[in-house]
């Protein structure tokens, strides 16, 4: 929801605002037909193919189009899309006619791209060539007051579609929502408060219309939050102690607790094994680390 809103303000404030914005979710498109989906095909290329079809870069032209979750696209895909890069040419499935079309193209992943480069999962030479201007949006738990005031924006929409519009966010429902981690983020935040206003009979959001997890959920405390280091600590147990807090923390939910350490769940799961002695490959059995 966030990066395509993000692309959005990108096209609205520039000078193609009044030329096309097409979104892509690459996760989103089975494997056979994205290839169709992108650069179109011509009548015939396959079964089904029953007309010619333009496809999403073609529609685009003037305007910008929008491909997120990338680091999802094939290998093969994304030859073809480097390709395109060079100069805005291609050609449709089944064709030979070469068209060229002009585009901004933004794109987006929450992957760990460097991870995937070194596993061989997405082309390098790509990724440079995407890689012109950068932007990180932060995640919605560092922003602070924005979680409240987001939330006060879903409590009007979903108010008004739903018949309540009056209701409030009570201040407990508003500690319980600052505390929350958010791994989804404002999608998660948008569900969350939506589920509220369906539940809520008025006026007041309290904490029991919340999800029950986010409600019992434990906020570490501040001593929790410090990873206590003597003088001479190595680099290799300072990390080991901090992995192992943040896991307490998630209660061994390595999902989470990679997403607050900044790293993809395949890199956690390998400094893992590297703390209890197995190679990179080896696969967690979830054994505990030993204080």
């Amino acid at each position: 929801m966030g990066k395509e809103v993000f692309s959005q303000l990108i096209h609205q404030l520039s000078p193609r605002k009044h030329n096309p914005f097409i979104a892509v979710n690459c996760g989103a498109i089975p494997e056979g037909t994205i290839d169709s989906e992108l650069f179109g095909h011509e009548k015939g290329a396959f079964t089904g193919a029953a007309q010619q079809r333009k496809g999403r870069f073609e529609l685009a032209h003037g305007g910008t189009i929008f491909l997120d979750e990338i680091g999802d696209m094939s290998r093969s895909l994304q030859a073809k899309l480097l390709r395109f890069l060079e100069d805005g040419s291609f050609s449709r499935v089944g064709g030979n006619e070469e068209l060229k079309v002009n585009v901004r193209l933004l794109a987006a992943t929450n992957r760990d791209i460097i991870q995937a480069i070194r596993d061989n999962q997405f082309r390098e030479d790509l990724y440079h060539r995407l890689n012109v201007v950068q932007f990180r949006p932060p995640p919605l738990r560092e922003r602070g007051q924005d979680v409240c005031l987001l939330a006060e924006h879903f409590l009007k929409q979903f108010g008004g579609t739903l018949g309540k519009p009056t209701l409030t966010l009570a201040k407990p429902a508003a500690a319980k929502l600052l505390a929350h981690h958010w791994p989804g983020n404002v999608r998660e935040l948008r569900n969350v408060i939506e589920r509220a206003v369906i539940l809520a009979p008025g006026p007041f959001i309290e904490p029991r219309y919340l999800p029950p997890s986010l409600v019992n959920e434990q906020t570490p405390t501040a001593q929790q939050r410090q990873v206590a280091l003597a003088p001479g600590t190595t680099v290799e147990e300072a990390e080991r102690r901090l992995i192992m807090m943040t896991l307490e923390h998630t209660r061994d939910n390595k999902t989470r607790a990679a997403e607050i350490l900044g790293i993809s769940l395949k890199t956690l799961h390998n400094k893992l094994n590297k703390l209890r002695g197995r190679g990179p490959g080896s696969k967690d059995d979830g054994e505990p680390l030993t204080p």
